[in-house]
């Protein structure tokens, strides 16, 4: 599974935003095209649809731009990847509008794809934007992070 461009942009477009998000400025697709490298025309596509989204509130005239709707801490990955993707799908079949599966009639693993889609989609709500906005943790050379429902993988990682 890859993101389109398009979603990557977005999402670091709106972590630089979560990085102004201490003031009170507005921010531009200017100054956000300047700062993240996203092509100005991109931005500004970007602002219109994370806008049309709710993910960001706009003004326009003399001292108009855009900020953040909400706290970073309250938008995620996954808000983010649907404002421009849609609602998240690893197989087109789950869409009823969609027909154009050769094997639909004999599919024993259709039923189980809201599922897998949920579980993806809940993975990409847990991240938020406050946490893709901040430095990341040093990772300390030869050490492998683990949680405690880690299996290690390989002879000899320690669990």
């Amino acid at each position: 599974m890859r993101l389109s461009s398009l979603a990557d942009y977005a999402v670091v477009m709106m972590s630089a935003a979560a990085r102004h998000c201490g003031g009170h400025a507005r921010l531009n697709a200017t100054l956000l095209a300047g700062e993240t490298g996203v092509p100005l025309p991109t931005a500004q596509k970007l602002v219109s649809r994370l806008s049309a989204a709710g993910l960001l509130e706009s003004a326009r005239g003399t001292g108009g731009g855009f900020r953040l709707a909400r706290p970073p801490s309250m938008i995620t990955l996954a808000d983010i990847i649907e404002a421009v993707e849609g609602p998240i799908a690893l197989t087109s079949c789950v869409d009823e509008a969609n027909h154009d599966c050769a094997i639909t009639g004999n599919c024993r693993v259709k039923p189980h794809w809201s599922v897998v889609n949920n579980a993806v989609r809940g993975a990409l709500a847990g991240v938020s934007l406050a946490s893709l906005s901040s430095s990341p943790a040093p990772i300390k050379s030869g050490i492998i992070p683990t949680s405690p429902h880690r299996t290690p993988a390989f002879a000899g990682e320690r669990g």
